[in-house]
């Protein structure tokens, strides 16, 4: 009961200062709300106050997030993946939340690793600096092992628990006051939206978690040569402890990093786009916060990734229909994109495939051989998200990450060099994904996997264990397993008859 009065207060409170900055119901969308929300957003601007004045309606929300703590700023993150619901300008705002706060003492630091770790930080390192970034979940500090190698090592906030679980409830507060008061709002699905915010913050607060994550990927990264990890040392994680070695080349948030001496920016580019898709596609694992500031570049044109807390993951299935969309795309053949989106389900079957088809169409085609300079990328954003609303596409749990992570990753390619071409770049990645996986050997391997598991479960429900409590069987079990034996080589001929 205290917990729930607690959590009313804190929303009580937020939605507070989200009026004061008339970031609640703005005034600059009252043309497009409903009478009862445009008498409320009236009645909201009475309590605006000198931060409404301030920057659009994007960034007014990006402000107050910011200063609501680490679940918001997830939030926040995650809204701006929906611009088919807010608009491409708002969402591009809420996409440039800064995630940063003034750092805790070194000293605190220190007491942390030290009971995290069971040992005092000087038993494992020579050398430990002051804070050199801090954000609202955790800082990192420079430090050397005692073996010489240079690290950096991450350690939570103390009592971020607390706090984050205190968020936790406010947002589940937020979220079922929105679906049963704002019924708009249900293409957002806020309750599964809310739920993967929670989750997704509750997995950063375990560092061994994050620590697993950079090992799993880098030694996915190692394999295709587009992007490289840090190293973790072992000795130096716990639950609220963090030590990678030290990450290679200067941060790519820092504008030096791309006027230093040999750095081909084309080429960068198209690493990082083709970096993302191989772990997306080829692995189905993918790091899920490709911004600048957790990337690290040196000449020509190498990237190192740093700050695994969230970690994107993708089955064989999502990974199929990944790439024949964009294989669609890439081949111009809209037909089978929208089949392929009425196959996934992401289209309620109640549509027409054709009409999605032209409307893929009037999206992909003025694109196609032309630069990103030479494109409005927001204005084609905004037309696809248009399209994804006529059409009813809801939220897709399993796609929220893969989404944002995507439009990042785009994003940071054009900052780098704004002439790349996405759709040549994801080429030959995409291209060779399909290859592999849709070939018809590939196929029939497939089907000779399923014919076998269907044939195990077969003979597993044919010859099931004698009953203890008969001493004797009849002529029954015999037509029994012959039944089973004939329904497994039905089942054969079946499966070999499908692969012929």
């Amino acid at each position: 009961m205290l917990a729930s009065l607690g959590a009313a207060a804190r929303l009580a409170g937020a939605g507070w200062r989200l009026a004061r900055a008339d970031a609640l119901l703005p005034r600059e969308l009252r043309p497009l709300y409903p009478p009862p929300l445009h008498q409320l957003s009236r009645l909201a601007g009475l309590l605006a106050g000198p931060a409404a004045r301030r920057g659009r309606p994007g960034e007014r929300l990006a402000r107050c997030l910011e200063g609501m703590g680490p679940v918001a700023i997830k939030l926040g993150q995650l809204l701006s993946t929906r611009a088919d619901i807010f608009g491409a300008e708002f969402a591009q705002d809420l996409a440039r939340l800064k995630d940063r706060l003034e750092p805790f003492p070194t000293e605190t630091a220190l007491k942390e690793i030290a009971a995290s770790l069971g040992r005092p930080a000087d038993a494992l390192f020579t050398e430990f600096g002051p804070p050199v970034a801090a954000a609202s979940l955790a800082q990192a500090h420079p430090a050397r092992l005692k073996d010489g190698r240079r690290v950096a090592v991450k350690v939570l906030r103390p009592g971020i628990e607390r706090q984050v679980e205190a968020d936790a409830r406010v947002m589940g507060l937020a979220a079922g006051l929105a679906e049963r008061f704002a019924p708009d709002a249900k293409r957002l699905e806020p309750r599964t939206l809310a739920a993967s915010v929670i989750d997704s913050v509750r997995r950063e607060l375990d560092l061994r978690l994050e620590a697993a994550g950079a090992d799993e990927l880098g030694a996915i990264m190692a394999r295709d040569g587009y992007m490289s990890a840090p190293a973790v040392v072992w000795e130096g994680v716990g639950r609220r402890v963090l030590t990678l070695e030290w990450a290679k080349g200067t941060p790519l948030s820092d504008p030096a990093s791309l006027e230093a001496e040999g750095v081909d920016r084309p080429a960068l580019a198209t690493a990082l786009m083709r970096a993302f898709l191989a772990q997306a596609l080829d692995h189905g694992v993918f790091h899920a916060d490709l911004h600048e500031g957790n990337l690290f570049v040196s000449a020509p044109d190498r990237i190192e990734a740093v700050d695994f807390g969230i970690v994107g993951r993708l089955g064989p299935e999502q990974r199929r229909y990944l790439a024949e969309i964009l294989w669609g795309f890439l081949q111009r053949d809209y037909e089978r994109v929208a089949r392929v989106h009425f196959e996934a389900g992401y289209v309620p079957a109640r549509h027409a495939v054709g009409d999605f088809a032209q409307a893929l169409r009037a999206v992909g085609e003025p694109i196609f051989g032309r630069t990103a300079r030479d494109v409005s990328m927001s204005r084609v954003l905004l037309q696809l998200f248009e399209i994804t609303g006529q059409f009813d596409m809801h939220l897709r749990p399993e796609l929220v990450l893969l989404q944002k992570t995507m439009m990042t990753a785009e994003g940071v390619a054009r900052s780098i060099w704004p002439d790349l071409d996405i759709w040549t770049a994801a080429d030959p990645v995409v291209r060779r994904w399909m290859t592999r996986e849709l070939s018809p050997a590939a196929r029939l391997n497939r089907l000779g996997e399923q014919a076998g598991r269907v044939l195990s479960r077969l003979s597993a429900l044919a010859d099931p264990p004698p009953p203890p409590a008969l001493p004797r069987r009849g002529p029954g079990s015999a037509v029994i397993l012959a039944g089973g034996a004939l329904v497994a080589a039905l089942a054969a001929l079946v499966l070999a008859a499908s692969a012929l």
